[in-house]
């Protein structure tokens, strides 16, 4: 598996609708997610088109010999001095965030008609404050997950296992690109997971926020990994802290989440009213970007809760399907995911089996109680033809996912 590459061609795509938009295309997701690779696969796109390679512009700045464009004005002046009037330029810029007040230069270099620019971040702050303020209506975020399973599974299918076993793997290593690289390993996997991890943890989230207590930020994303598809609540977590000696509050709490939730490493989903069709503000349920690093975060006994873990990948999937995604509340119980399309609601209740016939009828219920017509779906890993209970889909959910 060594030396392969992976063609992410619905990002391809996205990026290839959105050439030569006039917006900003703002490519953001965990790092070491792929977003790097991305851009190298677009400009080979972009090559391959006859764009010669000096209108190809393509600046790191986490490399070392990049380190004195992280000033605004000079990464400005670098870039417009490689461009000359009367051709059209491709500039791409990766980790933008490194740069403090880089959105005077994004904002100088996106007025100019002979530039089309890419930017990509691993942290939602510069989505946020001055950015979003002084650049509204005028970017477009292309949000980038690590690999899907129907991405994962197409590269180490070839080694003739099932769709079954190979997504035991999926949970098990993760789905970080990098690591189709690497033998399968669990001591190479752990470590190469925990750098990424600890880089995360201190420069995306302490020193972004200049929070003081690494010993608290590990807790408070043990306990994230530890409690994914349950709702969060920082108070009660402030008061499991205070009890074990550490001086904090609900406030302070909700900050660290915040931060881990702005670095991509966990993604919060709110709950939705399907009866009043709002948005509830109350608590949150987050869900693991990746399930190696919340492997190497717990123990053993908390490592394996297939129910959880399946509901957490479904997530994630809807996230790249269709961006708005919630939790379902009704006045007869939870839904497990409602999905706002812009056309249409759908709805989604997910099991590990629905064999038992209460179990089915649990299930069946809370999407029986919904009075629209849209559509509701049952994914369970119960490997059989797709079934209709009175317009209700249950799908075996490896063909969901693979989309088969």
């Amino acid at each position: 598996m060594i030396g392969q590459s992976i063609i992410r061609q619905d990002y391809l795509e996205i990026l290839q609708n959105w050439q030569n938009k006039p917006v900003i295309k703002v490519i953001t997701g965990l790092r070491r997610s792929g977003k790097s690779t991305l851009l190298e696969l677009f400009i080979k796109h972009l090559k391959s088109n006859n764009i010669s390679d000096k209108r190809i512009i393509h600046i790191n700045l986490e490399l070392l010999e990049n380190e004195h464009l992280l000033n605004y004005r000079t990464l400005h002046d670098e870039i417009l001095q490689r461009c000359q009037a009367g051709e059209k330029y491709f500039v791409f810029i990766d980790e933008i965030q490194n740069v403090p007040d880089f959105q005077k230069a994004v904002d100088s270099l996106y007025v100019r008609d002979n530039i089309d620019l890419y930017i990509t971040g691993s942290n939602a702050f510069l989505l946020k404050g001055n950015l979003a303020t002084l650049l509204s209506g005028r970017f477009v975020e292309i949000p980038v997950l690590p690999l899907s399973f129907a991405e994962f599974y197409s590269v180490y299918q070839r080694d003739n296992k099932s769709p079954e076993r190979l997504f035991a793997d999926y949970l098990h290593q993760g789905s970080m690109p990098a690591l189709i690289h690497f033998e399968q390993d669990d001591i190479t996997i752990r470590d190469y997971l925990m750098g990424i991890v600890n880089t995360v943890l201190l420069k995306d989230v302490m020193a972004r926020l200049n929070l003081s207590s690494a010993a608290m930020l590990e807790t408070i994303t043990s306990y994230l990994f530890d409690n994914i598809s349950n709702l969060t609540n920082p108070t009660k977590i402030a008061n499991t802290l205070q009890s074990l000696g550490t001086k904090t509050n609900a406030k302070t709490v909700a900050d660290y989440i915040q931060g881990l939730a702005d670095a991509y490493i966990f993604y919060p989903a709110q709950r939705y009213d399907i009866r009043g069709k709002k948005i509830l503000k109350q608590q949150r349920k987050y869900y693991a970007a990746d399930m190696g690093m919340r492997r190497i975060f717990l123990t053993s006994k908390g490592i394996r809760d297939e129910g959880r873990l399946l509901e957490n990948i479904i997530y994630l999937e809807l996230l790249r399907r269709y961006k708005k995604v919630y939790i379902g509340q009704t006045q007869y119980g939870e839904v497990d995911f409602v999905v706002d399309t812009g056309e249409e609601l759908l709805y989604f209740q997910v099991a590990l089996s629905v064999k038992d016939p209460t179990t089915l009828q649990r299930e069946l219920s809370s999407l029986q109680a919904i009075s629209d017509n849209y559509p509701k779906y049952i994914l369970s890993m119960d490997d059989s033809r797709e079934i209709s209970h009175n317009g209700i889909k249950q799908i075996y959910a490896l063909d969901w996912l693979l989309k088969r």
